[in-house]
């Protein structure tokens, strides 16, 4: 059992506390000083019992200087090693501690796997043996500073470590050099995580591209719930963006400077997704860590949480959730203890929910909590009025990154995306576009660059606006067949034969919707 002590700060105070545990036999494992002015003071007693709790805290709280005593989960360090292991975790690049003789102190699990050896396996470990050629405590030793990007190989892959030196408490000589912490990057995504480090220069609201009128609707709604500090349900098809458009609605709001989590509930068994989310305690299982494990809620106290699939959820977690939706409360898997919280909940699907609950696969009463605000996320084939614009936004960010000459985008590339279905939207759209740059080896997008797969076919009429006439209706099908077919037959010509009427209805057609060039 673990307690806390809010006290005074004064001389003998601990041994007056830890007086009574000695007579009563009791062992105090471990000690710690807290709090902002030494005020608090945290001891483990493993063997203490809830009933000898019960005796002892009249006599602990007599003691001259202690205002209160209440148990805790953690000590101060347990919590400080959980966050740093949790966030070490959550690093895809290897990272790796040494000391001044060239051993493995820590290691992630990245480093692990790409050692080859279990992470209890890791400290002790030789650098020798992984990079004989390199004596990595020498070069901390002659620079004493950091070091970027130093190329080094290691199983045969090639790598660019930063080498942050560590110091013996303030003193910076090498005399008081105590080791490295080391990051190593892929060489050859270097690329892609300076692509990344541009996204985000962009946050909130204006990384959302908003060409179409649809989408500026959309963004004109979210920011006005944004700031309402409620439950947010943001529904939409895969790839249309619904973690970029939650990670703005966190930014714009109260919460924007504390921590925004992600959870993905789709595909994780429901005990890892429940230890993912609501943590669990020292010893709750076999295999579990003996300090236990911090969930992501508590990692985001006074943030945001954002569950994506939320419809994937297992039922034993939506009755957790629902309890902490009702009053902020839950436990840790294991523990009896209750932990109270203030997270805002976003949650994002695709699904149908309303008919998951007709179902019975999903709570009503959850959805009627999770639905408090609600934003729809259109697809792109509801939006292609502004997949211009976007596109050549997209090929401008995949030429940066390739660090490629920008190429044009031709009409019959353009008419090529315009009559897409983009089942994946678009996330789909930037990949295509990113693979077409790459393809693109003179200064124009034709459409053989654009590799579409005719898979997921939009049915019948998908995506078609039958609010106006149907002059205006047919006249947007019309647009539809011409923008399909223009790019397999790009001149009215060709187009005109393929159709079976007359060249100069085609290149009326053509230039009345805006598809193609020169049309002979």
């Amino acid at each position: 059992m673990r307690l806390r002590f809010h006290c005074q700060n004064r001389i003998g105070i601990l041994r007056d506390i830890v007086s009574p545990f000695v007579d009563y036999g009791l062992n105090v494992a471990r000690g710690e000083v807290g709090g902002e002015h030494g005020n608090a003071i945290y001891l483990h007693v493993p063997h203490l019992l809830n009933a000898q709790l019960a005796t002892l805290k009249p006599v602990l709280e007599a003691v001259p200087g202690v205002f209160s005593l209440r148990r805790v989960s953690l000590m101060p360090s347990e919590r400080r090693h959980l966050e740093l292991d949790t966030l070490l975790s959550s690093l895809t690049d290897p990272v790796m501690s040494i000391d001044m003789d060239g051993h493995i102190v820590a290691a992630n699990r990245a480093a692990g796997q790409l050692l080859g050896v279990r992470l209890d396996e890791v400290p002790g470990l030789s650098l020798d043996r992984y990079l004989p050629d390199l004596d990595l405590p020498a070069l901390i030793r002659r620079n004493n500073a950091r070091v970027n990007g130093l190329r080094i190989k290691l199983y045969e892959a090639t790598f660019l470590a930063d080498i942050a030196p560590l110091h013996r408490e303030h003193h910076d000589d090498v005399g008081s050099l105590a080791g490295a912490v080391v990051t190593l990057h892929r060489a050859d995504r270097i690329g892609e995580r300076i692509y990344q480090v541009q996204r985000q220069e962009l946050r909130g609201f204006e990384a959302i591209f908003q060409a179409s009128p649809r989408l500026a609707d959309l963004i004109r709604e979210a920011r006005r719930m944004a700031p309402l500090d409620a439950p947010l349900l943001i529904q939409g098809e895969t790839g249309t963006g619904k973690e970029l458009l939650a990670r703005a609605c966190h930014a714009a709001s109260a919460r924007g400077q504390a921590p925004f989590m992600a959870l993905n509930c789709a595909g994780l068994p429901e005990s890892m997704a429940e230890t993912e989310l609501f943590g669990y305690a020292p010893g709750a299982f076999e295999g579990a860590r003996a300090e236990g494990k911090l969930g992501l809620l508590e990692l985001t106290a006074g943030g945001t949480i954002f569950l994506d699939e939320v419809g994937e959820m297992s039922p034993r977690l939506q009755v957790k959730l629902l309890r902490f939706l009702q009053d902020g409360g839950f436990r840790r898997v294991g523990s009896d203890e209750e932990t109270y919280l203030d997270v805002r909940v976003i949650c994002a699907t695709q699904q149908d929910l309303p008919r998951l609950c007709a179902e019975g696969h999903f709570r009503q009463d959850l959805y009627h909590r999770l639905n408090v605000l609600s934003l729809a996320v259109p697809p792109l084939r509801d939006c292609l009025d502004g997949i211009e614009a976007l596109g050549e936004h997209f090929i401008d960010r995949a030429a940066r990154q390739i660090g490629c000459a920008l190429p044009d985008l031709s009409p019959a590339a353009l008419a090529r995306l315009s009559s897409y279905h983009w089942p994946g939207n678009v996330r789909q759209l930037e990949n295509v576009l990113f693979q077409a740059v790459s393809l693109c080896e003179t200064s124009t997008i034709e459409p053989s660059h654009l590799r579409l797969p005719d898979v997921g076919q939009a049915p019948g009429l998908s995506g078609l606006d039958l609010d106006g006439s149907l002059a205006e209706i047919l006249g947007e099908v019309e647009r539809r067949v011409l923008a399909t077919l223009y790019p397999d037959y790009p001149s009215s010509r060709q187009l005109a034969r393929r159709l079976g009427v007359s060249h100069t209805t085609i290149a009326n057609k053509l230039r009345r919707h805006g598809i193609g060039g020169e049309s002979d």
